[in-house]
Protein backbone atom coordinates (compact mmCIF):
# COMPACT_ATOMS: atom_id res chain seq x y z
CA UNK A 1 0.00 0.00 0.00
CA UNK A 2 0.89 3.17 -0.86
CA UNK A 3 0.07 7.26 0.32
CA UNK A 4 1.67 8.31 -2.97
CA UNK A 5 1.35 7.66 -6.80
CA UNK A 6 3.30 5.55 -8.12
CA UNK A 7 6.42 6.48 -10.40
CA UNK A 8 5.26 4.41 -13.01
CA UNK A 9 3.87 5.79 -16.29
CA UNK A 10 0.70 3.34 -15.96
CA UNK A 11 -1.59 1.94 -13.04
CA UNK A 12 -4.46 -0.79 -13.92
CA UNK A 13 -6.32 -0.99 -11.30
CA UNK A 14 -9.90 -2.45 -10.93
CA UNK A 15 -11.56 1.14 -9.47
CA UNK A 16 -10.28 4.89 -10.41
CA UNK A 17 -12.17 7.00 -7.39
CA UNK A 18 -11.46 10.58 -8.69
CA UNK A 19 -11.74 12.39 -5.46
CA UNK A 20 -10.25 12.21 -1.87
CA UNK A 21 -13.47 14.08 0.62
CA UNK A 22 -15.29 11.42 2.76
CA UNK A 23 -17.48 10.11 -0.04
CA UNK A 24 -14.46 8.89 -1.82
CA UNK A 25 -12.66 7.93 0.80
CA UNK A 26 -15.87 5.74 2.13
CA UNK A 27 -15.83 4.43 -1.08
CA UNK A 28 -12.66 2.97 -1.99
CA UNK A 29 -13.10 1.79 2.35
CA UNK A 30 -15.87 -0.29 1.49
CA UNK A 31 -14.34 -1.43 -1.93
CA UNK A 32 -11.32 -1.97 0.50
CA UNK A 33 -13.34 -4.22 3.12
CA UNK A 34 -14.71 -6.03 -0.06
CA UNK A 35 -11.67 -7.22 -1.49
CA UNK A 36 -11.64 -5.25 -4.26
CA UNK A 37 -8.37 -2.16 -5.16
CA UNK A 38 -9.06 1.11 -5.96
CA UNK A 39 -7.05 3.97 -6.64
CA UNK A 40 -7.85 7.49 -5.05
CA UNK A 41 -6.61 10.46 -6.50
CA UNK A 42 -7.24 14.17 -4.68
CA UNK A 43 -5.56 17.25 -6.45
CA UNK A 44 -5.13 18.27 -2.73
CA UNK A 45 -2.72 17.66 -0.11
CA UNK A 46 -6.00 15.96 1.72
CA UNK A 47 -5.65 18.50 4.37
CA UNK A 48 -8.76 20.22 5.31
CA UNK A 49 -9.07 23.95 6.28
CA UNK A 50 -12.78 24.44 5.95
CA UNK A 51 -14.59 21.65 7.37
CA UNK A 52 -17.72 21.21 5.43
CA UNK A 53 -19.70 18.57 7.18
CA UNK A 54 -19.53 18.21 11.31
CA UNK A 55 -22.51 15.41 11.78
CA UNK A 56 -21.92 11.79 11.42
CA UNK A 57 -25.27 10.40 10.78
CA UNK A 58 -27.06 7.65 12.48
CA UNK A 59 -27.06 5.46 9.18
CA UNK A 60 -23.48 6.47 8.50
CA UNK A 61 -22.19 5.49 12.09
CA UNK A 62 -24.01 2.17 11.44
CA UNK A 63 -21.70 1.71 8.38
CA UNK A 64 -18.61 2.86 10.71
CA UNK A 65 -19.84 0.41 13.30
CA UNK A 66 -19.63 -2.37 10.59
CA UNK A 67 -16.44 -0.77 9.31
CA UNK A 68 -15.01 -1.54 12.62
CA UNK A 69 -14.04 2.20 12.99
CA UNK A 70 -16.30 3.38 15.71
CA UNK A 71 -13.78 3.94 18.06
CA UNK A 72 -11.48 5.88 15.65
CA UNK A 73 -14.41 8.35 15.33
CA UNK A 74 -15.18 8.68 18.90
CA UNK A 75 -11.35 9.41 19.82
CA UNK A 76 -11.32 11.54 16.15
CA UNK A 77 -10.92 15.10 18.37
CA UNK A 78 -14.19 16.24 19.02
CA UNK A 79 -14.67 17.20 23.03
CA UNK A 80 -17.42 14.84 23.67
CA UNK A 81 -17.92 16.40 26.89
CA UNK A 82 -19.32 19.96 25.21
CA UNK A 83 -23.12 20.62 25.27
CA UNK A 84 -24.97 20.10 21.60
CA UNK A 85 -27.16 22.79 22.42
CA UNK A 86 -28.74 25.04 19.10
CA UNK A 87 -29.59 28.76 20.53
CA UNK A 88 -30.99 31.92 18.53
CA UNK A 89 -29.94 34.97 19.89
CA UNK A 90 -29.69 39.02 19.36
CA UNK A 91 -25.84 38.35 19.85
CA UNK A 92 -23.81 36.28 23.03
CA UNK A 93 -23.93 39.15 25.01
CA UNK A 94 -27.62 40.10 24.08
CA UNK A 95 -31.18 38.42 24.38
CA UNK A 96 -31.67 34.93 23.98
CA UNK A 97 -34.96 33.82 22.23
CA UNK A 98 -34.64 30.04 23.01
CA UNK A 99 -32.95 26.95 22.34
CA UNK A 100 -32.99 23.09 21.47
CA UNK A 101 -31.02 21.67 24.73
CA UNK A 102 -28.73 18.40 23.67
CA UNK A 103 -26.68 16.37 25.64
CA UNK A 104 -22.95 16.27 25.06
CA UNK A 105 -22.18 13.49 22.45
CA UNK A 106 -20.35 11.56 25.72
CA UNK A 107 -23.95 11.34 27.37
CA UNK A 108 -26.36 11.14 24.67
CA UNK A 109 -27.77 7.63 24.42
CA UNK A 110 -28.67 5.37 21.07
CA UNK A 111 -32.17 5.87 19.82
CA UNK A 112 -34.13 2.50 20.00
CA UNK A 113 -33.96 1.89 16.21
CA UNK A 114 -30.23 1.60 16.14
CA UNK A 115 -27.04 0.43 17.97
CA UNK A 116 -25.31 3.35 17.04
CA UNK A 117 -26.28 7.11 17.30
CA UNK A 118 -25.29 10.43 15.61
CA UNK A 119 -22.13 11.99 16.12
CA UNK A 120 -20.02 15.35 16.17
CA UNK A 121 -16.93 14.50 13.81
CA UNK A 122 -15.97 17.67 12.01
CA UNK A 123 -14.44 17.06 8.66
CA UNK A 124 -11.45 17.85 9.41
CA UNK A 125 -11.58 14.78 12.02
CA UNK A 126 -13.36 12.78 9.71
CA UNK A 127 -11.40 12.94 6.97
CA UNK A 128 -8.30 11.47 8.46
CA UNK A 129 -10.57 8.89 9.90
CA UNK A 130 -11.48 7.41 6.63
CA UNK A 131 -8.22 8.62 5.41
CA UNK A 132 -7.35 5.54 7.79
CA UNK A 133 -9.67 3.45 7.03
CA UNK A 134 -9.01 3.07 3.20
CA UNK A 135 -5.20 2.90 3.51
CA UNK A 136 -5.24 0.10 5.86
CA UNK A 137 -6.41 -2.42 2.87
CA UNK A 138 -4.17 -4.17 0.50
CA UNK A 139 -4.28 -2.73 -3.06
CA UNK A 140 -5.73 0.34 -2.16
CA UNK A 141 -3.78 3.72 -3.00
CA UNK A 142 -4.44 7.24 -2.57
CA UNK A 143 -2.61 9.46 -4.74
CA UNK A 144 -2.66 13.32 -3.44
CA UNK A 145 -1.76 16.24 -5.49
CA UNK A 146 -2.68 14.33 -8.27
CA UNK A 147 -5.63 15.61 -10.35
CA UNK A 148 -7.68 13.96 -12.82
CA UNK A 149 -6.92 15.88 -16.70
CA UNK A 150 -9.48 13.66 -19.00
CA UNK A 151 -10.06 10.09 -19.58
CA UNK A 152 -11.90 8.08 -22.34
CA UNK A 153 -14.75 5.40 -21.63
CA UNK A 154 -13.83 1.92 -23.98
CA UNK A 155 -16.25 -1.56 -23.69
CA UNK A 156 -14.34 -2.63 -21.36
CA UNK A 157 -12.25 -0.33 -19.26
CA UNK A 158 -12.31 3.06 -18.77
CA UNK A 159 -8.40 5.38 -19.47
CA UNK A 160 -7.45 8.51 -17.46
CA UNK A 161 -4.39 10.93 -17.62
CA UNK A 162 -3.56 11.88 -14.23
CA UNK A 163 -1.27 14.98 -13.63
CA UNK A 164 1.27 15.41 -10.24
CA UNK A 165 0.00 18.92 -9.65
CA UNK A 166 3.63 19.42 -7.94
CA UNK A 167 6.06 18.02 -10.67
CA UNK A 168 3.63 18.22 -13.37
CA UNK A 169 4.61 14.35 -14.38
CA UNK A 170 1.58 12.91 -16.22
CA UNK A 171 0.94 8.89 -15.83
CA UNK A 172 -2.08 7.01 -17.38
CA UNK A 173 -4.74 4.93 -15.01
CA UNK A 174 -6.46 2.07 -16.74
CA UNK A 175 -9.86 0.83 -15.11
CA UNK A 176 -12.37 -1.28 -15.40
CA UNK A 177 -14.15 1.60 -13.82
CA UNK A 178 -14.16 5.22 -12.58
CA UNK A 179 -16.18 6.74 -9.80
CA UNK A 180 -16.66 10.93 -9.75
CA UNK A 181 -16.40 11.94 -5.88
CA UNK A 182 -15.00 15.32 -6.88
CA UNK A 183 -17.33 17.37 -5.51
CA UNK A 184 -20.03 20.14 -6.84
CA UNK A 185 -17.53 21.40 -9.79
CA UNK A 186 -16.79 18.04 -10.85
CA UNK A 187 -15.05 17.18 -13.84
CA UNK A 188 -16.28 13.34 -14.11
CA UNK A 189 -19.91 15.15 -14.50
CA UNK A 190 -18.94 17.80 -16.82
CA UNK A 191 -16.66 15.43 -19.18
CA UNK A 192 -19.65 12.93 -19.00
CA UNK A 193 -22.48 15.67 -20.12
CA UNK A 194 -25.02 15.70 -17.65
CA UNK A 195 -26.74 18.77 -15.79
CA UNK A 196 -27.89 19.48 -12.83
CA UNK A 197 -31.33 20.29 -11.69
CA UNK A 198 -33.06 22.66 -8.77
CA UNK A 199 -32.04 25.69 -7.36
CA UNK A 200 -28.48 27.10 -8.74
CA UNK A 201 -28.37 29.70 -5.73
CA UNK A 202 -29.86 29.90 -2.22
CA UNK A 203 -27.55 32.10 -0.86
CA UNK A 204 -24.00 33.57 -1.15
CA UNK A 205 -22.55 32.74 2.07
CA UNK A 206 -18.95 33.42 3.98
CA UNK A 207 -17.49 31.34 6.21
CA UNK A 208 -14.76 32.21 9.06
CA UNK A 209 -12.98 29.84 10.95
CA UNK A 210 -11.48 31.33 13.89
CA UNK A 211 -9.48 30.66 17.14
CA UNK A 212 -10.47 31.97 20.04
CA UNK A 213 -9.69 30.84 23.67
CA UNK A 214 -12.23 30.67 26.31
CA UNK A 215 -15.05 32.09 23.96
CA UNK A 216 -17.73 31.15 26.51
CA UNK A 217 -16.23 33.12 29.18
CA UNK A 218 -16.80 36.59 27.18
CA UNK A 219 -20.36 35.89 26.87
CA UNK A 220 -23.51 35.64 28.95
CA UNK A 221 -25.17 32.63 27.09
CA UNK A 222 -24.74 29.05 28.27
CA UNK A 223 -22.66 26.98 26.31
CA UNK A 224 -24.07 25.47 22.75
CA UNK A 225 -22.99 24.15 19.66
CA UNK A 226 -24.65 26.31 17.47
CA UNK A 227 -25.89 29.97 17.83
CA UNK A 228 -28.40 31.44 15.34
CA UNK A 229 -28.36 35.09 15.44
CA UNK A 230 -31.31 36.94 14.59
CA UNK A 231 -31.53 41.34 14.33
CA UNK A 232 -33.71 43.59 13.13
CA UNK A 233 -32.92 42.22 9.18
CA UNK A 234 -33.85 38.70 10.50
CA UNK A 235 -31.70 36.16 10.16
CA UNK A 236 -28.23 36.61 9.18
CA UNK A 237 -25.86 34.94 10.96
CA UNK A 238 -24.93 31.32 12.68
CA UNK A 239 -21.74 30.10 14.96
CA UNK A 240 -20.83 26.67 15.35
CA UNK A 241 -18.30 25.29 17.75
CA UNK A 242 -15.97 23.15 15.53
CA UNK A 243 -13.74 21.37 17.59
CA UNK A 244 -15.82 22.36 21.56
CA UNK A 245 -12.80 23.88 22.54
CA UNK A 246 -10.79 26.81 20.53
CA UNK A 247 -12.05 26.58 17.54
CA UNK A 248 -15.32 28.25 15.73
CA UNK A 249 -16.77 28.13 12.32
CA UNK A 250 -18.85 31.72 11.68
CA UNK A 251 -21.19 31.91 8.84
CA UNK A 252 -22.10 35.01 7.31
CA UNK A 253 -25.59 34.30 5.45
CA UNK A 254 -26.58 36.97 2.54
CA UNK A 255 -29.10 36.44 0.04
CA UNK A 256 -29.01 34.97 -3.88
CA UNK A 257 -27.49 38.43 -4.30
CA UNK A 258 -23.55 38.03 -5.76
CA UNK A 259 -21.31 39.53 -2.89
CA UNK A 260 -18.07 39.03 -1.02
CA UNK A 261 -17.62 40.82 2.21
CA UNK A 262 -13.96 42.19 2.79
CA UNK A 263 -11.60 40.74 6.38
CA UNK A 264 -13.15 44.59 7.90
CA UNK A 265 -17.12 43.67 7.39
CA UNK A 266 -16.13 39.96 8.48
CA UNK A 267 -14.64 40.75 11.33
CA UNK A 268 -17.21 43.61 12.30
CA UNK A 269 -19.81 40.67 12.00
CA UNK A 270 -17.79 38.39 14.15
CA UNK A 271 -17.92 40.76 16.85
CA UNK A 272 -21.81 42.06 16.44
CA UNK A 273 -22.32 38.79 16.94
CA UNK A 274 -20.28 38.00 20.07
CA UNK A 275 -21.49 41.42 21.28
CA UNK A 276 -18.11 42.84 22.16
CA UNK A 277 -14.74 43.36 20.89
CA UNK A 278 -12.16 40.64 21.48
CA UNK A 279 -9.35 39.22 20.22
CA UNK A 280 -8.80 36.59 17.93
CA UNK A 281 -7.37 34.50 15.04
CA UNK A 282 -8.82 34.52 11.59
CA UNK A 283 -7.59 30.94 10.47
CA UNK A 284 -9.47 30.79 6.98
CA UNK A 285 -12.27 32.19 4.87
CA UNK A 286 -14.45 30.58 2.09
CA UNK A 287 -17.24 32.54 0.35
CA UNK A 288 -19.40 30.12 -0.93
CA UNK A 289 -22.93 29.33 -3.04
CA UNK A 290 -25.61 27.70 -1.14
CA UNK A 291 -27.28 25.00 -4.16
CA UNK A 292 -30.40 22.46 -4.39
CA UNK A 293 -28.97 20.89 -6.85
CA UNK A 294 -29.28 17.15 -8.06
CA UNK A 295 -27.71 15.73 -11.29
CA UNK A 296 -29.87 14.47 -14.15
CA UNK A 297 -28.10 10.84 -14.59
CA UNK A 298 -25.44 9.25 -12.17
CA UNK A 299 -23.70 8.12 -14.93
CA UNK A 300 -23.92 4.44 -16.12
CA UNK A 301 -21.58 2.07 -18.17
CA UNK A 302 -18.04 2.14 -16.34
CA UNK A 303 -18.17 5.72 -15.13
CA UNK A 304 -20.07 7.12 -12.47
CA UNK A 305 -20.81 9.97 -10.06
CA UNK A 306 -21.27 10.43 -6.15
CA UNK A 307 -21.16 12.48 -3.36
CA UNK A 308 -21.33 16.47 -4.12
CA UNK A 309 -20.61 15.83 -7.95
CA UNK A 310 -24.58 13.73 -7.88
CA UNK A 311 -25.91 16.86 -5.09
CA UNK A 312 -25.40 19.73 -3.89
CA UNK A 313 -27.65 20.84 -0.64
CA UNK A 314 -28.03 23.38 2.30
CA UNK A 315 -26.19 22.23 5.57
CA UNK A 316 -29.00 22.24 6.82
CA UNK A 317 -30.40 19.53 8.53
CA UNK A 318 -26.52 17.73 7.92
CA UNK A 319 -27.84 15.96 5.23
CA UNK A 320 -25.15 16.31 2.33
CA UNK A 321 -22.34 13.80 3.25
CA UNK A 322 -23.96 11.11 4.67
CA UNK A 323 -26.34 10.92 1.50
CA UNK A 324 -22.60 10.42 -0.14
CA UNK A 325 -21.69 8.11 1.98
CA UNK A 326 -25.28 6.43 1.52
CA UNK A 327 -23.57 6.81 -2.64
CA UNK A 328 -20.80 5.06 -1.60
CA UNK A 329 -21.98 2.05 0.04
CA UNK A 330 -24.55 1.42 -2.37
CA UNK A 331 -22.11 1.79 -5.12
CA UNK A 332 -19.39 -0.23 -3.95
CA UNK A 333 -20.75 -3.77 -3.41
CA UNK A 334 -22.21 -3.62 -7.35
CA UNK A 335 -18.95 -2.34 -8.26
CA UNK A 336 -17.75 -5.74 -6.55
CA UNK A 337 -20.27 -8.10 -8.23
CA UNK A 338 -19.59 -6.71 -11.63
CA UNK A 339 -15.63 -6.91 -10.68
CA UNK A 340 -15.97 -10.37 -9.14
CA UNK A 341 -18.17 -11.49 -11.96
CA UNK A 342 -21.64 -12.41 -10.73
CA UNK A 343 -23.20 -9.42 -11.26
CA UNK A 344 -26.22 -8.84 -13.52
CA UNK A 345 -26.23 -6.09 -16.18
CA UNK A 346 -28.76 -4.53 -14.99
CA UNK A 347 -26.83 -4.44 -11.62
CA UNK A 348 -25.28 -1.02 -11.83
CA UNK A 349 -28.47 0.88 -13.39
CA UNK A 350 -30.44 0.47 -9.99
CA UNK A 351 -27.14 2.66 -8.42
CA UNK A 352 -28.96 5.97 -9.98
CA UNK A 353 -32.82 4.34 -9.58
CA UNK A 354 -31.90 3.84 -6.16
CA UNK A 355 -29.99 6.38 -5.00
CA UNK A 356 -31.25 9.70 -6.91
CA UNK A 357 -34.88 9.79 -5.48
CA UNK A 358 -33.19 9.41 -1.67
CA UNK A 359 -31.12 12.90 -2.97
CA UNK A 360 -33.69 14.61 -4.37
CA UNK A 361 -36.00 14.27 -0.62
CA UNK A 362 -32.50 14.76 1.14
CA UNK A 363 -31.66 18.49 -0.91
CA UNK A 364 -35.57 19.24 -0.68
CA UNK A 365 -36.03 19.00 2.58
CA UNK A 366 -32.37 20.44 3.76
CA UNK A 367 -33.94 23.32 1.65
CA UNK A 368 -36.85 23.43 3.47
CA UNK A 369 -34.87 24.01 6.78
CA UNK A 370 -33.42 26.54 5.45
CA UNK A 371 -36.01 28.33 4.84
CA UNK A 372 -37.57 27.74 8.45
CA UNK A 373 -34.07 28.95 9.76
CA UNK A 374 -34.32 32.49 7.59
CA UNK A 375 -38.34 32.87 7.68
CA UNK A 376 -37.60 35.69 10.20
CA UNK A 377 -36.10 37.85 6.91
CA UNK A 378 -39.91 37.44 5.74
CA UNK A 379 -41.94 37.53 8.83
CA UNK A 380 -40.04 40.74 9.82
CA UNK A 381 -39.65 40.47 13.63
CA UNK A 382 -41.71 42.60 15.93
CA UNK A 383 -39.27 45.55 16.92
CA UNK A 384 -40.21 45.09 20.69
CA UNK A 385 -37.86 41.89 20.66
CA UNK A 386 -34.69 43.97 20.29
CA UNK A 387 -35.71 46.15 23.37
CA UNK A 388 -35.97 46.23 27.07
CA UNK A 389 -39.07 45.74 29.31
CA UNK A 390 -41.54 43.75 30.39
CA UNK A 391 -43.03 44.03 26.84
CA UNK A 392 -40.22 43.06 25.13
CA UNK A 393 -40.18 40.21 27.27
CA UNK A 394 -43.16 39.24 26.42
CA UNK A 395 -42.92 39.45 23.21
CA UNK A 396 -39.53 37.45 22.99
CA UNK A 397 -41.31 34.87 25.02
CA UNK A 398 -43.66 34.86 21.98
CA UNK A 399 -41.68 34.82 19.23
CA UNK A 400 -39.13 32.48 20.96
CA UNK A 401 -41.64 30.03 21.50
CA UNK A 402 -43.09 30.19 17.62
CA UNK A 403 -39.26 29.83 16.14
CA UNK A 404 -38.40 27.09 18.44
CA UNK A 405 -41.22 25.05 17.44
CA UNK A 406 -40.79 25.91 13.48
CA UNK A 407 -36.86 24.44 13.78
CA UNK A 408 -37.42 21.64 15.39
CA UNK A 409 -38.18 19.73 12.36
CA UNK A 410 -34.37 20.14 11.19
CA UNK A 411 -32.85 18.97 14.69
CA UNK A 412 -35.26 15.63 15.08
CA UNK A 413 -34.27 13.95 11.69
CA UNK A 414 -34.10 10.01 11.99
CA UNK A 415 -36.60 9.26 9.15
CA UNK A 416 -34.35 10.75 6.83
CA UNK A 417 -31.40 9.17 8.00
CA UNK A 418 -32.87 5.87 8.06
CA UNK A 419 -36.27 5.59 6.56
CA UNK A 420 -35.61 5.76 2.91
CA UNK A 421 -36.51 3.28 0.81
CA UNK A 422 -35.56 2.25 -2.71
CA UNK A 423 -39.32 2.16 -3.72
CA UNK A 424 -39.05 0.76 -7.92
CA UNK A 425 -36.16 -0.73 -7.43
CA UNK A 426 -35.24 -2.65 -10.23
CA UNK A 427 -33.15 -5.28 -8.21
CA UNK A 428 -36.08 -5.07 -5.21
CA UNK A 429 -38.60 -7.55 -5.06
CA UNK A 430 -41.97 -6.35 -3.46
CA UNK A 431 -43.92 -7.97 -1.49
CA UNK A 432 -47.08 -6.79 -1.78
CA UNK A 433 -47.50 -4.96 1.08
CA UNK A 434 -48.29 -0.86 0.55
CA UNK A 435 -45.19 1.29 0.92
CA UNK A 436 -45.33 3.48 4.96
CA UNK A 437 -45.55 7.40 5.04
CA UNK A 438 -42.00 8.74 4.40
CA UNK A 439 -41.63 10.54 7.75
CA UNK A 440 -38.90 13.11 9.30
CA UNK A 441 -38.87 13.96 12.62
CA UNK A 442 -40.30 9.81 13.31
CA UNK A 443 -39.24 6.67 11.89
CA UNK A 444 -40.85 3.16 12.45
CA UNK A 445 -38.81 -0.02 11.83
CA UNK A 446 -39.80 -2.23 8.72
CA UNK A 447 -38.20 -4.89 7.00
CA UNK A 448 -40.19 -4.33 3.95
CA UNK A 449 -38.58 -4.51 0.66
CA UNK A 450 -36.18 -1.65 -0.15
CA UNK A 451 -36.06 -0.27 3.37
CA UNK A 452 -32.93 -0.55 5.56
CA UNK A 453 -33.12 -3.94 7.49
CA UNK A 454 -34.03 -2.98 10.91
CA UNK A 455 -31.74 -3.17 13.98
CA UNK A 456 -32.81 -5.42 17.13
CA UNK A 457 -30.59 -6.89 20.29
CA UNK A 458 -29.64 -10.31 19.94
CA UNK A 459 -27.49 -10.41 23.04
CA UNK A 460 -25.69 -7.50 24.40
CA UNK A 461 -23.58 -5.41 22.39
CA UNK A 462 -24.79 -8.02 19.35
CA UNK A 463 -26.99 -6.12 16.65
CA UNK A 464 -28.95 -8.43 14.18
CA UNK A 465 -27.37 -5.72 11.98
CA UNK A 466 -23.99 -6.89 12.49
CA UNK A 467 -24.84 -9.79 10.13
CA UNK A 468 -25.06 -7.97 7.34
CA UNK A 469 -22.25 -5.99 5.24
CA UNK A 470 -20.05 -8.80 3.00
CA UNK A 471 -22.86 -10.75 1.60
CA UNK A 472 -26.22 -11.84 1.06
CA UNK A 473 -27.63 -12.69 3.91
CA UNK A 474 -30.64 -15.14 4.12
CA UNK A 475 -32.80 -14.62 7.89
CA UNK A 476 -34.61 -17.64 8.85
CA UNK A 477 -36.96 -17.19 11.48
CA UNK A 478 -38.18 -20.26 12.70
CA UNK A 479 -38.25 -21.97 9.42
CA UNK A 480 -37.06 -25.50 9.50
CA UNK A 481 -33.79 -26.40 8.70
CA UNK A 482 -33.86 -27.11 4.92
CA UNK A 483 -35.66 -24.49 4.09
CA UNK A 484 -34.49 -21.79 1.76
CA UNK A 485 -31.40 -24.06 0.69
CA UNK A 486 -32.73 -23.84 -3.16
CA UNK A 487 -31.67 -20.09 -2.26
CA UNK A 488 -28.44 -20.74 -0.98
CA UNK A 489 -27.87 -23.42 -4.22
CA UNK A 490 -28.80 -20.56 -6.50
CA UNK A 491 -26.62 -17.88 -4.65
CA UNK A 492 -23.29 -20.96 -4.66
CA UNK A 493 -23.94 -21.18 -8.84
CA UNK A 494 -24.21 -17.47 -9.28
CA UNK A 495 -20.64 -17.38 -7.17
CA UNK A 496 -22.42 -14.94 -4.70
CA UNK A 497 -21.60 -14.16 -1.86
CA UNK A 498 -23.96 -15.50 0.43
CA UNK A 499 -24.67 -17.32 4.01
CA UNK A 500 -27.85 -18.44 5.80
CA UNK A 501 -28.00 -17.40 9.48
CA UNK A 502 -30.85 -18.63 11.84
CA UNK A 503 -32.55 -16.24 14.44
CA UNK A 504 -34.32 -17.53 17.06
CA UNK A 505 -35.59 -14.31 18.97
CA UNK A 506 -39.26 -13.87 18.44
CA UNK A 507 -38.83 -10.30 19.11
CA UNK A 508 -36.80 -10.06 15.84
CA UNK A 509 -38.99 -12.30 14.04
CA UNK A 510 -42.09 -10.07 14.50
CA UNK A 511 -39.94 -7.27 13.66
CA UNK A 512 -38.76 -8.94 10.10
CA UNK A 513 -42.24 -10.14 9.79
CA UNK A 514 -41.70 -13.09 7.26
CA UNK A 515 -40.15 -16.64 7.88
CA UNK A 516 -37.22 -15.70 4.89
CA UNK A 517 -36.00 -12.35 4.76
CA UNK A 518 -32.64 -11.58 2.59
CA UNK A 519 -30.72 -8.82 3.04
CA UNK A 520 -27.88 -7.04 0.76
CA UNK A 521 -24.66 -6.81 1.64
CA UNK A 522 -26.12 -2.66 1.94
CA UNK A 523 -28.02 -4.15 4.73
CA UNK A 524 -31.03 -3.40 2.55
CA UNK A 525 -34.04 -5.65 2.16
CA UNK A 526 -34.35 -7.36 -1.36
CA UNK A 527 -37.04 -9.73 -0.44
CA UNK A 528 -38.82 -11.46 2.33
CA UNK A 529 -41.48 -14.27 2.03
CA UNK A 530 -43.06 -16.81 3.72
CA UNK A 531 -41.48 -19.75 1.92
CA UNK A 532 -39.24 -19.98 -0.79
CA UNK A 533 -40.03 -18.47 -4.33
CA UNK A 534 -41.32 -21.38 -6.88
CA UNK A 535 -37.92 -20.37 -8.85
CA UNK A 536 -34.86 -20.05 -6.69
CA UNK A 537 -32.60 -19.02 -9.57
CA UNK A 538 -34.65 -16.18 -10.72
CA UNK A 539 -34.77 -14.71 -7.16
CA UNK A 540 -31.12 -14.30 -7.35
CA UNK A 541 -30.46 -13.05 -10.64
CA UNK A 542 -33.05 -10.50 -9.78
CA UNK A 543 -31.26 -9.07 -6.85
CA UNK A 544 -27.91 -9.13 -8.36
CA UNK A 545 -29.21 -7.14 -11.48
CA UNK A 546 -29.05 -10.16 -13.96
CA UNK A 547 -33.51 -9.60 -15.32
CA UNK A 548 -35.33 -6.67 -16.00
CA UNK A 549 -37.94 -6.00 -12.68
CA UNK A 550 -41.04 -8.51 -12.96
CA UNK A 551 -43.18 -10.33 -10.76
CA UNK A 552 -41.69 -13.17 -9.53
CA UNK A 553 -43.07 -16.84 -10.38
CA UNK A 554 -45.08 -18.61 -7.25
CA UNK A 555 -44.34 -14.71 -4.81
CA UNK A 556 -47.71 -13.44 -5.01
CA UNK A 557 -48.58 -13.49 -1.47
CA UNK A 558 -48.68 -10.58 0.48
CA UNK A 559 -46.72 -10.47 3.49
CA UNK A 560 -48.43 -9.85 6.53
Amino acid sequence: MSDTLSSQTEIDVPVLIVGAGPVGLALAGDLGFRGVASHVVERTDGVVRQPKMDMVGVRTMEYCRRWGIVPWVLEAGYNRDYPQDCAWVTSLNGYEFGREPFPPPSQEQCPPQSPQKRERCPQNFFDPVLRRFAAQWPGTTLGYQSELLDFDEADDHVAARIRNVETGAEELVRARYLVGCDGGASLVRQRLGIEMSGEPTLTFTTNVVFRCENLERLHRMDPAYRYIFIGPEGTWATLVAINGRDQWRFSLVGDSTKRTPDEIEIRAAIERAVGTTFDYEILSILPWIRRQLVAESYGGGRVFIAGDAAHLTSPTGGFGMNTGIQDAVNLSWKLAAMIEGWGGRHLLASYEAEQRPVAVRNVSEATENLKRMLSPRVLSPDPRIFGEGPESEAARREFGDQYTELMRREWYSIGIHLGYMYEGSPIIVPDGTPQPEDRVSSYEQTARPGSRAPHIWLSEGRSIIDEFGKEFVLLRFGAPAAEGQEIARAAAQRGMPFRVVDIGDRAAADLYAARLVLVRPDGQVAWRGNAAPADAAELIARVSGDMAAAPLKGHREKVA
